[in-house]
């Protein structure tokens, strides 16, 4: 496999190719083709193949209706709401008039930002009504009558009035269990689909390795195999078999890439990682992806070595699809082709910034305003005709295999009986009892006893709705959230005494009530303290034009709580306001205290962990995070989420994660090192027992074989996901026993280590994990198989290889607490 270097990119960068001049008048055969009484064209014959039918419909396209199909313009603004009534909005007419629309963005998003509310957003049933209209009125009103794709915001649930909210990304990482992932993605998929979606923004592949950062918890943590597992299990999720079957909708992959680990923690800030890092740990999640059959890639806003990734065609051409044969559509995020002339200054005007982004790989433009300007290219011979068709070819493609031509409309009534029924809050329900991680639980203070007499519950977090749910959420009627106070009012009986006092904002510092909270802990037989942050967006928040918050200055109005999410990186990572104070006082009274953690980033638990009896986890645990809380507090639910990242002692640490390569890492003069808590560290009110490692190495020469073939089909340019899949290395074997007196399930976890390679390796490495539910005293037999894949690295040279020698084999429940070691060796390279 050839590397291309980055003097190749920013040669590429300068290149301009040109592109014959076409008049917006449709030909005199466009013209005759769509004239009434004619033969049906090809492209509207469903029995036609469908190559035959992108190809006929794009020889009738005049250049105008091709840009129309590579720009995503804002959706919500296609609409009106007048009480009941909904209707065409003007800006609607024009996009399909003017700018022949061929794709909208968030037309069903509501929050701050889009200033849509539950009365004037849309609600499932009059969402489906809604897009149907929109199609309509397209089809009706545009020369070629070709449907208008509807991207919507997924990342969590469908971002939309009454759908499903589900925990961030950060705590379904933190379930270990892709297959319940993959069926969260089944639900969210079905919900936006059922409105009129068809392409669903998600999932977060960016490895969050900087916790500062304002969006970690839209990631699924540091780690790039968990990484990989999720946003596979989120693709299959999506799309399904088959993205024509009306419930499934196209993935689209974020942000490509390394947009996680920005200078500062800045959000979109420039990044620097080598070749081999870059290829080792921030590709591998959307390769995994990619392989998986993701249709979509959205570009990231950061520059990584001083090249922006909306204008880079070593990772949009010789990466995405020269290597890895992706044969979907690359869109930018929004504004992010705009930012090539404005944040980073590689282009003097729109018009050249589209060019450059075209010619780099970039196939659609979010926002849609750079790619207006296209038009000028033509005249300046900026553009050539085969990469234009190619990319609305890439769309017009998916618009087919959607079944879109022939049924662009969606059953109203469908969506009003299916979004956010029962089992899709079942679903939501799990996800947030297995996100859930217990960090400390010292003199067995939980699970606790429902029949103590009386409990407090006091903090922040404890009854507020949108402090639970994290950003990229919708407008949330009172009923459809659980929040731990209400989780924890009815799991008790009702002569149990709650004694619930707020006792302070998350930042805001004017509405203090700490004497009250005292109180309360003391009259109370235990305290459960619900602190950490919010990413809740209010109506007072400024955004910028890309829709992230800008963190507001006003001393006079009360600040918001709001101290994550798009926007709102941190310098440091203490409890803001009053929070710890809080917290200290509480635990001055005597009384066990339990610490209940609602944010969206690792924020600084030194002192609970010192001074604390239990620590618990939850994230944003979405609507049902407040039952999910009370059946971990309560022992109705036996804990098992696992850290997904690692939790820092100070900023001054960072970068701090469990697989760095830093071989000989020493304490500072303050402190350790080591984080607080690592990577994969996760407590249960069970105990289980590993034993009886097993290590079965495979014949090399069956390896080596095998390895050729696979190298051979890549040579000849095979897609890399219908490559044959490599072959087992080694297979590892243990049996784990619940030898507690509680069920409970119990995530292994097989770490990796070449203990003699050419290049800097990580001391450990994630490469296979199991979430198993195991009955008190029960034993089970697993066994991983490592293949390849597992055991490869890049040499001096960049080129992939298997290296023989030593490999340690590490078993256990965390990063840090391994149980079992053992070791293979390889006797020959394997390239």
């Amino acid at each position: 496999m050839r590397i291309s270097t980055y003097a190749i990119v920013l040669l590429a960068l300068s290149t301009c190719t040109t592109i014959q001049a076409q008049t917006n008048k449709p030909s005199a055969k466009q013209q005759k083709s769509s004239n009434k009484g004619t033969e049906s064209p090809r492209y509207k014959n469903a029995k036609a193949p469908i190559d035959a039918r992108v190809n006929d419909l794009l020889a009738r396209m005049t250049v105008q209706e091709k840009l129309g199909q590579l720009r995503t313009q804002l959706g919500w603004e296609m609409y009106d709401k007048q009480g009941t009534k909904i209707s065409v909005s003007e800006k609607f007419r024009k996009a399909v008039s003017e700018d022949h629309v061929g794709n909208l963005w968030a037309t069903l998003r509501a929050d701050p930002w889009t200033q849509k509310t539950l009365a004037t957003g849309l609600d499932p049933y009059t969402a489906a009504k809604a897009t149907n209209m929109l199609q309509q009125y397209n089809l009706e009103h545009s020369r070629l009558g070709i449907p208008v794709f509807l991207a919507e915001e997924c990342p969590h649930g469908h971002m939309a009035i009454g759908t499903t909210v589900f925990p961030t990304a950060i705590g379904q990482g933190s379930t270990w269990n892709p297959a319940l992932i993959g069926r969260m993605a089944e639900t969210i998929s079905r919900e936006a689909r059922l409105q009129g979606g068809h392409i669903g923004y998600g999932p977060v592949l960016d490895l969050a390795r900087e916790p500062r950062w304002s969006r970690v918890e839209e990631t699924y943590g540091e780690d790039p195999f968990l990484n990989s597992m999720m946003g596979r299990a989120m693709v299959k999720g999506f799309q399904g078999e088959n993205i024509g079957s009306g419930v499934n909708v196209i993935s689209t992959l974020k942000h490509f890439t390394a947009y996680g680990v920005p200078e500062g923690g800045h959000n979109g800030g420039p990044v620097q990682v080598g070749l081999r890092e870059l290829y080792q740990s921030y590709l591998p999640p959307f390769k995994a992806a990619v392989e998986a059959g993701a249709l979509s890639v959205m570009t990231a806003y950061n520059a990584i070595d001083g090249v922006p990734c909306t204008a880079n065609p070593f990772l949009l051409k010789d990466i995405l699809r020269d290597e890895w044969g992706f044969q979907g559509f690359v869109v930018s995020d929004l504004g992010s082709v705009n930012g090539l002339a404005g944040n980073h200054g590689l282009a003097g005007s729109l018009a050249e910034a589209a060019e450059l982004a075209l010619n780099a790989g970039v196939d659609n433009d979010l926002g849609g305003t750079a790619f207006a300007k296209l038009e000028q290219s033509i005249a300046t011979n900026a553009l050539t005709k085969s990469r234009l068709d190619e990319a609305v070819k890439r769309i017009l493609r998916l618009k087919f295999e959607m079944g879109l031509f022939e049924n662009p409309y969606v059953d109203p009534a469908k969506a009003k009986n299916t979004v956010r029924n029962t089992s899709a809050v079942a679903v939501a329900r799990q996800v947030a009892q297995e996100s859930m991680i217990l960090l400390k639980n010292e003199k067995q203070t939980l699970p606790l006893n429902k029949q103590i007499k009386s409990i407090a519950v006091i903090g922040p977090n404890a009854n507020n709705t949108y402090n639970q749910l994290g950003d990229y959420t919708a407008p949330q009627a009172e009923d459809n959230i659980i929040t731990p106070l209400e989780g924890i009012r009815a799991k008790l009986p009702a002569n149990i005494k709650v004694n619930y006092v707020k006792g302070c904002d998350i930042r805001d510092t004017s509405n203090v009530d700490i004497a009250g909270a005292v109180n309360a802990a003391a009259a109370s037989d235990v305290a459960v303290v619900v602190l950490g942050g919010s990413s809740a967006r209010d109506f007072k928040t400024e955004y910028i034009s890309t829709g992230a918050a800008t963190v507001g200055t006003a001393k006079s109005e009360q600040l918001s709580d709001m101290e994550s999410g798009e926007g709102f990186d941190r310098q440091s990572l203490d409890l803001m306001g009053k929070q710890l104070e809080l917290l200290k006082a509480v635990v001055a009274t005597g009384k066990p205290v339990v610490l209940v953690f609602i944010g969206g980033r690792p924020l600084n638990l030194n002192w609970p962990a010192e001074n604390v009896n239990a620590i618990l986890c939850a994230w944003y645990p979405g609507q049902e995070g407040g039952n999910a809380i009370a059946d971990v507090l309560f022992g109705d639910y036996n804990p098992a989420g696992r850290l997904p990242i690692s939790i820092p002692r100070n900023v001054g640490q960072l970068p701090v994660y469990y697989n760095d390569r830093n071989q000989q890492k020493h304490d500072y003069v303050e402190g350790p090192a080591s984080p607080l808590y690592t990577f994969g560290h996760g407590l249960s009110y069970s105990s289980f027992t590993y034993q009886d490692l097993q290590i079965q190495v495979a014949e090399q020469s069956a390896a080596k074989q095998a390895d050729n073939v696979q190298s051979g089909n890549m040579q000849r340019g095979n897609n890399s996901a219908m490559a044959p899949k490599s072959s087992m290395i080694a297979q590892v074997s243990l049996s784990v026993t619940n030898s507690g007196t509680r069920d409970g399930d119990e995530v292994v976890q097989l770490y990796l280590h070449d203990e003699k390679a050419s290049t800097v390796v990580p001391l450990k490495q994630l490469k296979a994990f199991k979430r198993l539910h195991l009955k008190a005293g029960e034993t089970k037999t697993i066994s991983f198989d490592l293949s390849k894949d597992d055991l490869m690295i890049y040499d001096a040279s960049m080129q992939p290889v298997v290296e023989k020698g030593s490999f340690k084999v590490m078993v256990g429940a965390g990063s840090k607490d391994i149980r079992l070691n053992g070791k293979f060796e390889l006797k020959e390279d394997l390239r």
